[in-house]
């Protein structure tokens, strides 16, 4: 029956201009990314290589202590933005004008937040940060008002994340405000910071309570999947760059070309060791521990953003001379590696009871990236960088041992493919 919520698009045509937004099947087949998300997490290319190059000019300067607290406030913004829409989307995408022209609107408050990183990191202007900040969110809040209107299922919960939102985007505004007037002391900014955050992080815990969304196990994974290889190619165009700044300062040479390989066999070997579990499995079996494995991920991807900025250094490294020391540039590298290998773990304990990767090959392995660094005054960074990407490499050896032995075989990310769309 046609209640004049749905306008049917002629034959052959795939624009729909009005769609009655009601809550997706769990179990829809061949879910997937649609074209709409991929375009979305293009604008978060910009974003996080925004962050990852103020990183790297902090840690070259000799600061990347005192620029490691920016960073991880501009990039909990920028994480948060993008997973509230993807899990948006997971559970009420329509994919119709409306919700396309909200999406644009979210898509601009990301580049309005990348250009204001620099401003952020060099003079603690979050202006511009705020400004893209409130577009994002205030344009969600109208998805889940439009939710709350169409959907009367999720009513409740949705009209419950709508004011969660609002209340907060108001509690970030005034926040801005008080420190730009000067009555919020610059002592009292990161404890609000972090008083705020943490609300944020309670607003899907709190709505849900009345009524769970319906989000998609196997889709979410493949989004989480999707964004972990835009931060892998942010982190081998860190690299990249500081090779083109190496070349142009004193040309190809040895360390060079050993840092560089190696920096991308650890990014090769990290990338492999993600999609060793199938997380989408995990998901669909154990929905009720999918908030510790989603939140997770803010430390997954950190770590590989500021990886990114260490093996810029590290690269710049071989042609310039850095104010940051060798000892320094080296943890720039094995810190976030070994942060990284162990929240792979972290994330994916709760939601699959055996993980491809084994306790004590993450132990053995992080101990080892950290360790490692503190032979730079023998071996020199390119040395140092070598060792940690053969680590992470013996790590993927050591996982794929049982295909060797005939015994239980690590799950590759095919078998995450095939989930979706089952």
């Amino acid at each position: 029956m046609d209640d004049g919520s749905e306008t049917v698009p002629p034959a052959g045509t795939r624009d729909r201009i009005r769609v009655r937004m009601t809550a997706r099947a769990i179990d829809e087949p061949h879910r997937a990314a649609s074209p709409l998300e991929l375009l979305f997490d293009l604008t978060f290319v910009v974003a996080v290589a925004a962050v990852t190059v103020q990183l790297a000019h902090e840690i070259a300067d000799g600061h990347a202590l005192s620029g490691l607290v920016p960073f991880l406030q501009v990039f909990f913004a920028v994480w948060w933005a993008w997973m509230n829409f993807t899990w948006f989307a997971s559970s009420y995408d329509t994919d119709d004008v409306a919700y396309r022209l909200l999406t644009l609107v979210q898509m601009g408050g990301v580049l309005v937040l990348a250009a204001g990183v620099p401003a952020a990191a060099e003079d603690s202007d979050f202006r511009a940060i705020t400004l893209g900040y409130f577009l994002m969110r205030i344009a969600l809040v109208a998805q889940w008002l439009r939710a709350g209107v169409e959907d009367p299922a999720g009513r409740r919960t949705a009209l419950r994340y709508a004011a969660g939102i609002t209340a907060l985007q108001a509690g970030w505004i005034l926040r801005l405000v008080l420190a730009e007037t000067g009555a919020l002391p610059s002592a009292a900014q990161l404890p609000s910071f972090v008083v705020l955050a943490a609300l944020e992080l309670s607003v899907p815990w709190w709505a849900e309570r009345t009524s769970p969304t319906n989000w998609h196990p196997h889709h979410i994974a493949e989004r989480y999947g999707l964004f972990t290889i835009i931060l892998f190619g942010e982190s081998v165009l860190a690299a990249s760059n500081g090779v083109g700044g190496a070349l142009e300062a004193a040309g190809p040479s040895v360390p060079l070309i050993v840092i560089a390989v190696s920096g991308l066999v650890l990014l090769f070997g990290l990338w492999w060791l993600y999609f060793l579990t199938p997380a989408g499995e995990g998901l669909s079996d154990r929905r009720d521990r999918s908030y510790l494995w989603g939140y997770g991920h803010y430390v997954l991807f950190a770590a590989l953003a500021a990886l990114g900025a260490g093996l810029e250094v590290a690269v710049e490294r071989t042609g310039h001379h850095l104010k940051a020391s060798d000892l320094a540039i080296c943890y720039a590298v094995a810190v976030p590696a070994a942060i990284y290998i162990v929240a792979l773990w972290l994330v994916h304990r709760p939601i699959v009871a055996a993980p491809a990767l084994r306790p004590a090959v993450v132990a053995a392995g992080a101990t080892a990236t950290l360790l490692l660094p503190l032979a730079v005054p023998l071996t020199g960074v390119p040395a140092a960088v070598a060792a940690i990407a053969a680590v992470c490499v013996l790590m993927v050896a050591v996982t794929y041992r049982p295909l060797l032995s005939g015994g239980r075989t690590p799950s590759p990310s095919r078998a995450e493919e095939g989930k979706i769309g089952t």
